[in-house]
C-alpha cells in the first residue's frame, strides 16, 4: 500500500508485504488507515493470498492489525473510533462494527438482498444497492441490529435513482449522493429525497429527475499500421451467404491494419510489406465462439497478461461473445483489449444476466418499465445483448424482448433443460436459442415451428442437456494433458486435475451425438447453428463443439460455418467479421492442415491474427510487428505457484514444456 503526497506527488509506502489489498482509506483524524486483503483468483494464482479479512495499520506506517477475519469494504465510523464492514454473501449478509483492536464486535444491519452499503461520513444515513437499485434512509443509533432493505417500515427508506446505483458514495459533507451509470455521473441531494430534511422543496422530484454528466472518458482504439502478405495458402473464405463452399487453392490475403484489404489468386503486395510465407497451409476467419465464458466471474486485480485470453487466441478464437459475466469485470476488460492494453480475442458480453430464480442479483420484471430499466442499464455499461434466464413467466420474457426491440438490442435465451420454455421462446422471436433443447431427435412439429423464424440455435454440445455430453467424450478419448498449447497456457495443476483422470463410456451412451444430428436436422431446414464452448476449458472446448457438430452429420465445412460466419453473424457482426473478403476486420487462423479435409486440424494453428494483429503461435504467442512483444508470462512461473516450467523449478524437477507438452525432465 503507498500513499501519494498530492501536492509533491511524492510516494511513501505504508505496507511492504505483497498481498490483494482493496479500499484502503484514511481515517477522519488521518492517523489509521483501513482497508481489506483478500485472496488471488485463476487469473492471479494463490500465493499471498493468506491473512484475509478486514486490517488497520498505522497511517506513518507500522505493523498492520486484522481486526475481522472476514469481510470487505470496510469504512471509518464518523469519529474515527470504529470501523464498520460488510460481510456474509447469498441472502445472508451482515454489516459489523469493530474497534480498532478488534475489540468489541457487534451487528449494525441485517441484510438481504443489499449487496453494497455506504454509510455517510457523518454517520447519519445510509445509502445501499439492492437489485439493481440505489436506496438511502436515516441510520438510527439503537446500539441493535436494523434489518434493512428496500421495504423496511421502521424507517423511511426512499429509491434514488431510476435505473441503477453503482459505485454508491457520499460527499464529504454527508448532504448528497453520487453513483455512476455506464459513463455518466449521477447526484441526488438529501433534502430532494426526504420532506422532513431542512430545504426540501413541497413535491419531491421523482427518481427518474436526475439527471447525469458525461464522465468523458475515452481512450484511442489500438489500430496496427503494418501491412501484412499470407501467400501461397489454400484460403477457405466462408464469405458467400448461400451455403456454396469457396476455397481458393494458390492464395493471397492482404492486411493493412486492422481490415482485408484483398483475397484472391493475383493480389498486388505492396513494397514494404510482411510476407508471410503460407505454403502448404490453410487460412480461415478468425473463429467466433459464442457461448463463451472466458473467466468473467468475479472482480479484483485484472492481470496484464490474461492466460484465459492467451490461450483461446493460441486455438484461434477471435472473437467471443460471453453470456454470463460480471458486468464490471467483463466490459472493463474488453475496453482494455480494444485499447491495446490486454492481448486477447473480441470480448463481447450480456453481462450480469437477467436471472429470474430468487438471489441477491436477481433482475425483477413485473412490467414493460422493469424491463426497460433492466435493458437500459445493461446499454450503458456496454452490452448490445442481455441475456434473459430463468424468468419463470411467458409474460416476464416477452417484456425482455419488446424492450429489446425498442433499444436495439439482442436477447439470448434458454430454457433450463425445460422443453416448453424454449418453444414459447422462439414464437416469441428471441435471437438465439442457448443450449440444445432437452429432447432429441427433435420431429416434424418442432422442426417446421423453428424454420419458420430467424431464431438461431447455439447447442453447446459439450454440456448438453438429456445425457452424457460432448466434452467427457474428448477427455476420454485424447490425452488433453499433453496438447501443446494448454501445456503453455493453461494452470498445469488446473489442466491436470480436469484431464488426467477422466470419465469414461461406450460410444453408444454419449448423448451429445443425438443431439448434434437435432442440430443438423434444423440446420438442414435452413436453421442458423453457431459454436459455444461454453468455458469447459479455455481454447480447446469450442473445438470439441466444432468436431461434435461433424459427429452428428455436419460437413466439415458446415462445422467450420458455424465456428465463423455463422456465429458472427448470430451476435450482429456478419458484416465485419466471420469471412475472408475485402472490408472485413482483419481476423483469421493460418493453420497447419486442411480442415475440409480433417476436421481436428481446426485446432492446429501455426499463426493467429486479430483485429491485424499478429501472433507466432510456435514462438508462444509472441506478437509480430505492430506492438511486437516476446511470449506471455503468467503466474504460476513468475510465483513458482503450481506446476510450472522446468526453468523455474531447476534441472531436477519434471516439467510440461510448450513445445513438447510431454512430461520430462530438464
Amino acid at each position: 500500500i503507498r500513499e501519494r503526497d498530492l501536492a509533491s506527488g511524492s510516494d511513501r509506502t505504508i505496507s511492504t508485504k505483497p498481498g490483494f489489498y482493496y479500499g484502503p482509506r484514511h481515517s477522519p483524524d488521518g492517523r489509521h488507515i483501513r482497508y481489506s486483503r483478500t485472496g488471488g483468483s485463476g487469473m492471479t494464482g494463490a500465493m499471498w493470498s493468506g491473512e484475509r479479512g478486514v486490517h488497520v495499520i498505522p497511517a506513518q506506517g507500522g505493523e498492520p492489525r486484522r481486526i475481522a477475519k472476514n469481510g470487505e469494504n470496510p469504512q471509518f465510523s464518523a469519529d474515527g473510533s470504529r470501523v464498520l464492514y460488510f460481510t456474509g454473501g447469498g441472502l445472508s449478509k451482515k454489516l459489523m462494527s469493530v474497534g480498532l483492536h478488534g475489540e468489541d464486535a457487534r451487528e449494525v444491519l441485517d441484510l438481504k438482498y443489499p449487496d453494497l452499503v455506504s454509510i455517510s461520513p457523518d454517520g447519519k444515513w445510509v445509502a445501499f444497492t439492492e437489485l439493481f437499485n440505489a436506496y438511502v434512509a436515516p441510520l438510527p443509533q439503537t446500539g441493535g441490529s436494523i434489518a434493512l432493505s428496500k421495504d423496511t417500515k421502521t424507517i423511511p427508506v426512499t429509491q434514488v435513482s431510476r435505473d441503477a446505483g453503482s459505485y454508491l458514495h457520499w460527499s464529504a459533507d454527508s448532504r448528497s449522493l453520487h453513483w455512476v451509470v455506464g459513463d455518466e455521473y449521477f447526484s441526488r441531494d438529501l433534502k430532494d429525497l426526504f420532506a422532513f430534511v431542512p430545504g426540501a422543496p413541497k413535491d419531491l422530484p421523482k427518481p427518474d429527475s436526475a439527471k447525469g454528466v458525461k464522465l468523458g472518458l475515452v481512450a484511442a482504439v489500438d489500430t496496427p499500421k503494418e501491412v501484412v502478405a499470407f501467400t501461397h495458402a489454400r484460403i477457405v473464405t466462408m464469405r458467400d451467404a448461400q451455403n456454396v463452399q469457396e476455397v481458393i487453392e494458390n492464395g493471397t490475403v492482404l492486411v493493412q491494419g486492422d481490415t482485408i484489404r484483398a483475397v484472391g489468386e493475383n493480389v498486388s503486395i505492396p513494397p514494404g510489406a510482411r510476407i508471410i510465407d503460407a505454403s502448404g497451409k490453410t487460412i480461415v476467419p478468425g473463429y467466433a465462439d459464442v457461448h463463451a465464458h472466458v473467466a468473467h466471474f468475479g472482480g479484483g486485480v485484472v492481470p496484464q497478461q490474461n492466460w484465459a485470453y492467451y490461450a483461446n487466441l493460441a486455438f484461434g478464437i477471435t472473437t467471443t461473445h460471453d453470456p454470463s459475466a460480471t458486468t464490471e469485470l467483463v466490459f472493463s476488460q474488453a475496453e482494455l483489449v480494444k485499447a491495446g492494453t490486454l492481448v486477447g480475442p473480441r470480448i463481447y458480453s450480456t453481462g450480469t444476466i437477467l436471472y429470474g430464480a430468487d438471489g441477491d442479483f436477481k433482475a425483477v420484471i413485473n412490467s414493460l418499465d422493469d424491463a426497460r430499466s433492466h435493458l437500459r442499464r445493461m446499454k450503458a455499461n456496454g452490452a448490445f445483448s442481455v441475456k434473459s434466464y430463468n424468468q419463470p413467466r411467458r409474460d416476464q420474457r416477452q417484456q425482455v424482448d419488446q424492450a429489446a426491440r425498442e433499444l436495439g438490442m439482442l436477447v439470448v435465451e434458454e430454457g433450463g433443460s425445460t422443453f416448453h420454455h424454449n418453444m414459447t421462446m422462439i414464437l416469441d422471436g428471441v435471437t438465439t436459442i442457448e443450449h440444445n433443447l432437452p429432447v432429441a431427435p427433435l420431429y416434424r412439429d418442432v422442426i417446421e415451428l423453428w424454420k419458420h423464424t430467424d431464431v438461431r440455435n447455439t447447442p453447446t454440445l459439450v454440456v448438453s442437456y438429456g445425457g452424457l455430453s460432448g466434452e467427457y467424450w474428448w477427455y476420454a478419448r485424447d490425452n488433453v494433458w499433453e496438447d501443446g498449447k494448454l501445456a503453455r497456457f493453461f494452470p498445469r495443476e488446473t489442466l491436470d486435475a480436469r484431464s488426467i483422470r477422466r470419465e469414461t463410456a461406450p460410444d453408444w451412451d454419449y448423448y451429445h451425438i443425438e443431439v448434434a444430428k437435432a442440430a443438423k436436422a434444423l440446420r438442414d431446414a435452413g436453421v442458423k447453428i453457431q459454436v459455444g464452448g461454453h468455458g469447459q476449458l479455455q481454447g480447446i472446448s469450442p473445438h470439441w463443439e466444432t468436431w461434435s457438430l461433424v459427429q452428428g452429420g455436419f460437413s466439415n465445412w458446415e462445422a467450420l460455418r458455424a465456428f465463423t460466419i455463422d456465429g458472427a453473424d448470430s451476435i450482429g457482426f456478419g458484416k465485419q467479421l466471420g469471412s475472408l473478403e475485402a472490408g472485413k476486420k482483419a481476423d483469421l487462423v493460418v493453420l497447419n492442415a486442411n480442415p475440409l479435409e480433417d476436421i481436428r486440424a481446426t485446432a492446429d494453428t501455426r499463426y493467429v491474427m486479430v483485429n491485424g494483429r499478429l501472433f507466432d503461435v510456435d514462438a508462444d504467442m509472441a506478437e509480430v510487428g505492430h506492438r511486437a512483444a516476446p511470449a506471455p508470462t503468467f503466474y504460476w512461473q513468475r510465483h513458482q505457484d503450481g506446476h510450472g516450467y522446468g526453468v523455474e523449478y531447476g534441472p531436477t524437477m519434471p516439467c510440461h514444456c510448450p513445445k513438447s507438452g510431454v512430461p520430462h525432465r530438464h
